[in-house]
């Protein structure tokens, strides 16, 4: 049975504050890049999802509201003037994520080591999660990312195996496991986290298998959120899920062995990402 589409709650304090000085830094959020539904839950709870490497994706994934092509110069301002705005919000914990830059010969992974370590100067206490596009599958690219240490790595399958070739452009759902595998092969310490939307056709039976897929490449952590269609042009939703369903799946995942799940309609990448971590650092 469908259900009513969730409601989104901002408070817009909070964001007008936060686009002040992102504007002043020029800088982008993907909170408000991507119209996530928690902007203003995150910003007060000292959280925030910065993107870098420009606000234009070289990928057209069908579920993302993202402005694809006409790539960007790389600011190689960016990563100082991102550490300046999470000392200045007094954020404890800050998400970094991208869009994609396939142009990029590394994909701009060295953006991304360049501003976990000017985050690290600057608000030392801060942790440091980072959301990756796959690189290509490229290890060099990812082994930047990996020696830049954060506390998370994040990369999200985004649905289960069937409806991937659907809806992501040039990714594939084998690569970003693999992906996932590699990270904590190459480094046990850091968590890994992965993520899907749900609402697009998938089965509870291939939901199980997704989470299995990630359990099977040592993904620490879970986020499944609603997807919500950003416009007429974008990948149609096929059903609003039940928060029950929702709540079947958290006990589910957290039963197969994940150290934290979160799943909910409004949950996103980087929600509840600060107590995602402080529980794995319990389970450790």
């Amino acid at each position: 049975m469908k259900q009513n589409k969730p409601r989104v709650r901002f408070n817009h304090q909070s964001v007008a504050k936060v686009n002040h000085l992102m504007k002043d830094l020029k800088l982008h959020t993907v909170c408000a890049e991507a119209t996530c539904p928690n902007l203003g839950e995150c910003f007060d709870s000292g959280t925030a999802t910065f993107m870098i490497l420009g606000s234009h994706c070289s990928r057209n994934c069908r579920f993302c509201d993202v402005t694809f092509g006409n790539m960007e110069a790389v600011d190689p301002a960016e990563p100082e003037n991102l550490a300046e705005a999470v000392q200045k919000m007094g954020l404890k914990h800050v998400v970094i994520t991208s869009v994609a830059r396939d142009d990029l010969p590394d994909g701009g992974a060295e953006q991304f080591a360049k501003t976990i370590a000017a985050v690290r100067k600057l608000s030392p206490e801060t942790t440091v999660e980072v959301l990756i596009p796959d690189f290509q599958g490229d290890k060099k690219s990812l082994d930047l990312v990996i020696a830049a240490k954060p506390e998370i790595i994040n990369h999200n399958i985004e649905t289960v195996a069937r409806l991937s070739p659907k809806i992501r452009h040039r990714a594939t759902y084998q690569r970003s496991l693999e992906i996932l595998a590699y990270i904590k092969q190459q480094a046990p310490n850091i968590f890994t986290k992965s993520g899907l939307m749900l609402g697009l056709g998938e089965k509870e039976a291939e939901v199980s298998e997704a989470m299995d897929d990630c359990l099977n490449a040592q993904v620490d952590f879970l986020t499944i959120g609603q997807y919500l269609q950003p416009s007429k042009r974008h990948i149609k939703l096929e059903e609003y899920i039940s928060m029950k369903q929702f709540g079947l799946y958290r006990q589910m995942g957290m039963k197969k062995g994940f150290k934290f799940v979160a799943s909910s309609p409004q949950v996103r990448s980087s929600y509840k990402a600060h107590e995602a971590l402080q529980a794995g650092v319990t389970k450790k």
